[in-house]
């Protein structure tokens, strides 16, 4: 193994132990996870109007100075995994996170020795109780946990609605899970689904953060109105985003496309620039 891929080991098994932990939040800073470099551009593959195949994203987020992505996919895109990681490798992207999870992609990571974090819809089991319901997400999980540690990937429980989205059951999954042992296990929690949660965002963050692995920012308006928007452009958003560095959480954040009528370059771009907005306007 060369000297990248260890480092990409020791990375990736020292964020098990610690990708939820606060630190002290200094008044005035922009915290580093904030910084462009250490973004994570999400949706922009299956949702780019542009369709670009690997080389052109690659070279799309180095131009961007943007260094990580989460590779969402949909199955035209399985005989493209491997050029993916190559040109990300060759770009210096990241390959961060993917989306749900594949066999083929799986043997692909151990083949380049990379642990992305992988990304998966925390299940809505339809039982009586809230006990039954969050044994029986991570009974529904579990193989995947087991799956993913052979790996030494993160295993992330994604909200994307239902009961399985909402941050308190979001943890008592992840705890579930930790309890039969798959520390590996945290939330990966996103704003677009989240509007439900706006009233409370600073309890329901202060819940998730010991787990969390990744938040994935938009625009925020009441009611979803509209679902996805670029920063900067949304009514609550700079309100979410304070008490997000107010908290102290420093682990990844990600921006979002998922705009399959538009160019991701331009979604991406317009957001990068609504989030300079909110740091200037940020007191």
């Amino acid at each position: 193994m060369n000297a990248h891929a260890v480092r990409c080991t020791l990375c990736a098994w020292v964020s098990w132990l610690s990708f939820g932990l606060p630190v002290a939040a200094e008044e005035g800073v922009w915290p580093e996870n904030l910084q462009r470099e250490q973004l994570v551009a999400w949706c922009i593959v299956p949702f780019d109007a542009a369709k670009r195949g690997p080389e052109a994203r690659a070279k799309m987020l180095q131009a961007l100075g943007l260094k990580r992505c989460a590779y969402d996919w949909r199955t035209e895109h399985v005989s493209a995994f491997e050029e993916e990681i190559r040109q990300y490798q060759k770009h210096g992207i990241e390959f961060f996170a993917f989306w749900s999870g594949h066999e083929e992609a799986y043997r692909l990571f151990e083949k380049h020795h990379i642990h992305p974090q992988i990304w998966h819809t925390a299940p809505s089991p339809d039982k009586p109780t809230q006990k039954a319901r969050v044994q029986a997400a991570a009974d529904q999980l579990e193989p995947l946990a087991r799956r993913l540690a052979d790996l030494q990937c993160p295993l992330g429980l994604y909200n994307h609605g239902g009961w399985g989205g909402r941050p308190v059951n979001l943890v008592a999954v992840c705890e579930e899970l930790r309890r039969r042992g798959h520390a590996h296990v945290g939330i990966v929690y996103n704003w677009h689904h989240g509007h439900d949660d706006m009233g409370t965002w600073q309890a329901a963050l202060a819940l998730m953060q010991p787990y969390l692995l990744c938040v994935n920012l938009n625009g925020m308006n009441p009611e979803a109105e509209p679902k996805i928007l670029a920063l900067g452009k949304g009514q609550e958003e700079k309100r979410m985003l304070r008490m997000l560095i107010d908290s102290g959480y420093r682990g990844p954040v990600g921006i979002l496309d998922h705009q399959a009528t538009r160019d991701t370059e331009a979604v991406l771009k317009e957001n990068l620039e609504g989030l300079e907005l909110l740091k200037n306007a940020l007191p």
